[in-house]
């Protein structure tokens, strides 16, 4: 294929508005979490909004809530909009040159800003992987290199690449850490204590940039899938028979006890079904909006959030989102004290909430976006 052209079946159209939405839904949930409202729905008298305070919290171990879901979703989301930045920039006049250059520049940035907050919260140099943007900056230049290859040859790429770290994990001979799905005595609590230099790291394994890189990979084929000039309902088709195959595979391995979906060390069978979830979202958000077009309006609320992913997510990590906690704690306990910490806890969240929404409605609204 000429790299400096689309593929005939490819067309450079609009922006999928379904995109933008499930950006900016996803970090709309992160933003809840940096209110510290989730938590508290466990502490309500209502079992409706205590599943939901449990599913806002990451499994403990070996299982699947639905806050898993979120870094997955994010990841996934960097992926689909690779094809369409490629084609805009290209439409645009920009090189291929320029466009790989820009995207090692972006990898670059990205494991900067992430292992700068690590830096900032340790105060010394601290090399770790867990978080999105230190992760990104692998599956994200990963993705972007093998963008033009063929489904099949990105799709047994990923494959191959989940079953030699879930074989790694399962043949690691090291003593103490040979117990592939005990926690912090794996492959990847080895590594993490080699990385870091302690005795004993995080349980979240810095190695998950490895087998999560399937997650971003799955993001550009279903990218190039929604740019095509195949038909919205066999978009929808082809979308719903990768995710249930996926949904599928990661759940038997788990039941057939081949292996455990744990987040925490991004086992195969949690890529797997987190990436299935994902696919669906996808659909679902594409149908919704793209499809049926019976939540446009409504979808910009969240889009506005998207706008300014990177930035949100950096002015929470380094107390953006405490230091208005702290100025809005003061007043919700001056008024609604008489309801009780759990009323205060609550409205002050919302509060918390609403301002960094609408922090982001500012920026967009002033034409201001930090991009990478």
């Amino acid at each position: 294929m000429n790299p400096t052209s689309l593929p005939a079946s490819t067309t450079v159209s609009e922006r999928v508005t379904s995109i933008d939405f499930f950006r900016g839904f996803t970090m709309f949930l992160l933003v809840g979490e940096a209110a510290h409202l989730y938590g508290l729905f466990l502490k309500m008298d209502n079992p409706v909004m205590q599943f939901l305070g449990r599913q806002l919290d990451h499994h403990a171990w070996h299982g699947l809530n639905f806050w898993d879901l979120i870094q997955p979703f994010f990841m996934f989301i960097v992926g689909v909009a690779i094809p369409f930045a490629v084609a805009n920039r290209l439409k645009k006049g920009d090189s291929l040159q320029q466009i790989t250059r820009h995207a090692l520049k972006r990898s670059f940035l990205l494991l900067f800003f992430g292992w700068a907050l690590y830096f900032t919260a340790a105060g010394k140099l601290v090399f770790q992987f867990q978080n999105v943007l230190a992760q990104l900056s692998v599956t994200y230049l990963v993705a972007f290199l093998i963008r033009d290859k063929g489904y099949t040859f990105q799709i047994v790429l990923t494959l191959v690449v989940l079953l030699l770290i879930d074989l790694a994990y399962r043949l690691f001979p090291v003593e103490g850490f040979n117990h592939p799905w005990v926690n912090f005595e794996n492959l990847g609590a080895w590594f993490n204590n080699k990385i870091e230099g302690v005795d004993k790291a995080s349980e979240w394994a810095s190695l998950n940039f490895v087998s999560t890189t399937a997650h971003t990979v799955w993001g550009v084929l279903c990218g190039k899938l929604l740019m095509s000039d195949r038909t919205p309902a066999r978009k929808i088709q082809l979308l719903l028979i990768a995710a249930a195959s996926a949904l599928l595979a990661g759940y038997t391995l788990d039941i057939l006890n081949v292996t455990p979906i744990i987040k925490k060390i991004a086992t195969s069978s949690f890529v797997l079904a987190s990436g299935g979830w994902s696919i669906l979202a996808l659909c679902f958000s594409y149908w919704l909006i793209d499809v049926k077009k019976s939540f446009s309006a409504g979808s910009r609320f969240f889009i506005i959030v998207g706008m300014n992913s990177i930035f949100i997510y950096l002015f929470d990590h380094v107390g953006g989102a405490r230091v208005i906690r702290s100025l809005v704690e003061p007043f919700s306990n001056l008024l609604f004290g008489w309801g009780g910490e759990l009323t205060v806890g609550i409205i002050t969240g919302l509060t918390v909430w609403g301002a960094l929404w609408y922090l982001c409605y500012w920026l967009a609204k002033h034409k201001i976006f930090f991009k990478i």
